[in-house]
């Protein structure tokens, strides 16, 4: 064997030599590749019920808001028929209310003005007679 037929030997085992080496990670590489394919496939088949699930809880869930819509709608108007009841109310018996806590107050004044006269008029009359008293005493004395 000639050098010549000696390294073509040695290029030859090299280039095969780098061929498994290069071999061994395309495998692998491979390997991943399918297991990939394979839970992408899963995930595939697993997402389209998920996704039936979703849409039938996306449903649920605005047949619920509407309802919840209607609900608020009915209490706003239950809140403005009870704010115009009340207005009504303050109308119609707030004016003759006033007038009557405002008549009871000028009884209740002119009453305890009355009791007032009556206790400085019969201090008066209590005063004068006492005077009257001690001059009918000066004078029978």
């Amino acid at each position: 064997m000639s050098a010549g037929e000696w390294a073509g030997l040695i290029a030859a085992l090299a280039l095969v030599l780098l061929v498994v080496l290069l071999a061994i990670p395309l495998l692998k590489l491979g390997r991943v590749l399918d297991e990939t394919t394979l839970t992408i496939r899963q995930t595939r088949e697993q997402a389209g019920p998920i996704l039936v699930q979703a849409g039938t809880t996306v449903a649920h869930v605005n047949s619920n808001l509407e309802r919840v819509d209607d609900i608020t709608g009915n209490a706003a108007n239950v809140s403005s028929n009870v704010a115009a009841l009340t207005s009504v109310a303050a109308a119609t018996l707030g004016g003759p209310l006033i007038k009557m806590a405002a008549f009871s107050y000028g009884v209740r004044s002119a009453v305890r003005k009355k009791r007032e006269g009556e206790a400085v008029a019969d201090l008066q009359r209590r005063d004068r007679d006492a005077r009257r008293a001690r001059k009918a005493a000066r004078r029978a004395a």
